[in-house]
């Protein structure tokens, strides 16, 4: 949640059969012949809007996966949970009174080698909290409390410390620890972590450290792991207006050990800046959403760290691109972006993407919200007449390590209207991504109807898609 976001209050997938045809782009693998959308789930089948997704498949029972999202009404989070790869879901509202407490948005997940799942998210007293699932995100309890700075430790879940004005926490997992990232009060980028020995065996979170320089700074982090324990933490500031802003980021070199975060380094500028607003999100706005990948698979680009953003060119088009880039030597130093989005259009948006890495291959996987299809012709992609204001889903894929990424793919069967909605917070701010064992899903907000089960109707609130997109 951030200043600018209002306090939230057995499926049978349809088979799909329309085609996409993939385009070539500096850094992509050339043209792709035609291949199908694949098969889209209407995840949540709830009432109002669900948005602000997050995705995780558990690393020792690959069937097993588990998605949560904000809900508008009241507090708590929708909660689904698969035991089929994502075939059939089963679904409730958790957090809205029970052993998780109250909760008010913003829920990240995190899977780890043991078959661990955790979830940060924040209450609604905006505390940042931790819960745990040990049967692959069918349930979640609230880890034990723990006393942090300035805060008690008499409420369920483990409490990071009291967050007035916080916003926006990541958690992250592997290596035999678990991290969560949040901007605290006052905008400063903080960090905690526990040590992680089996499933279910979860060691004390360390006092939460913030990082140097980041002082009235920053928002909309995340955080990585390396192969060696140590992290990374990035973020965007200001985090306010039309931009330009910069990204900048921080190492802690040891990790769980006594040291700290390194002086905050700028990594580079982006035209998108915290509240940029578009027309397919000109209610909420956008920011450069800056996400963290790490190889820690041992293969031939371990300990490559990777860096996704949004790029604006020129300033205040609306022409939004996807960019990846990466570090070889802890993020002291960073490639050129190699643009992931290979559409031709122009003065058209991608926006909230999201990147995530197989652990069993080391491949990458993006993907995002997408106008290209909206000419405002009343063809395909358009639903109103009005160009560059409605979404489809695409995702691309590397297998080079990031030096090149695949033709992109239509993910999402249907076309969504973020204003039909009448969601307070559009879609978001961010979805969720899971890669694992060949196969990724992402998890996003749609209104399309495609998969004609959502109780709202067509271009009416919200629900939660996803899609299992096969990478050879």
């Amino acid at each position: 949640m951030s200043t600018r976001r209002p306090i939230l209050g057995a499926l049978i997938p349809v088979l799909l059969t329309a085609w996409v045809f993939g385009g070539g782009v500096a850094g992509a693998s050339g043209t792709s012949p035609a291949v199908a959308i694949p098969t889209n789930v209407n995840v949540s089948r709830m009432l109002g809007n669900q948005a602000e997704t997050s995705i995780a498949i558990s690393q020792t029972h690959p069937k097993k996966m588990t998605i949560v999202s904000n809900i508008d009404v009241g507090d708590g989070l929708f909660h689904g949970w698969s035991t089929d790869s994502g075939t059939t879901w089963n679904t409730e509202v958790i957090a809205d009174g029970d052993a998780l407490g109250f909760a008010c948005c913003d829920p990240s997940l995190a899977s780890d080698e043991f078959g661990n799942i955790f979830l940060a998210y924040l209450s609604s007293s905006i505390v940042v909290k931790v819960a745990l699932s040990t049967d692959g995100g069918a349930t979640f309890s609230p880890l034990a409390a723990a006393a942090a700075s300035g805060g008690s430790s008499n409420a369920p879940g483990r409490r990071l410390g009291r967050l007035p004005g916080g916003d926006q926490p990541s958690v992250t997992a592997g290596h035999g620890a678990v991290w969560v990232t949040w901007t605290g009060s006052g905008g400063v980028i903080q960090a905690a972590g526990a040590p992680v020995t089996g499933q279910g065996q979860i060691g004390a979170f360390s006092t939460p450290q913030s990082v140097q320089g980041s002082n009235n700074h920053g928002d909309y982090g995340d955080i990585a792991i390396g192969p060696n324990g140590q992290i990374f933490v990035a973020y965007q500031y200001p985090t306010g207006g039309e931009g330009p802003a910069t990204i900048y980021g921080s190492l802690d070199a040891d990790g769980l050990g006594a040291g700290g975060f390194s002086q905050a380094k700028q990594i580079l500028v982006t035209n998108v800046g915290g509240f940029d607003y578009i027309p397919a999100q000109s209610g909420r706005s956008v920011d450069a959403e800056t996400e963290l990948a790490w190889d820690r698979t041992g293969g031939p680009h371990s300990g490559r760290l990777y860096l996704l953003f949004t790029s604006e060119q020129p300033q205040e088009s609306n022409d939004m691109d996807i960019q990846v880039q990466h570090s070889e030597d802890n993020g002291s130093t960073w490639t050129s972006p190699v643009r992931v989005n290979d559409d031709t259009t122009t003065t058209r948006s991608q926006f909230n993407p999201r990147i995530a890495l197989d652990p069993t291959t080391g491949n990458l996987a993006v993907a995002w919200y997408d106008c290209r299809k909206d000419k405002g012709n009343h063809h395909f992609g358009d639903t109103n007449g009005i160009p560059n204001d409605d979404i489809t889903i695409w995702g691309s894929y590397s297998t080079d390590g990031g030096g090149t990424l695949t033709p992109n793919r239509r993910i999402s069967q249907g076309v969504s209207n973020d204003d039909d909605a009448a969601n307070g917070v559009d879609y978001g701010d961010y979805e969720g991504l899971a890669f694992y064992g060949g196969k990724y899903f992402y998890a996003w907000a749609d209104n399309s109807n495609s998969t004609g089960d959502n109780p709202d109707g067509t271009l009416s609130r919200l629900d939660v898609y996803t899609a299992k997109v096969r990478v050879p």
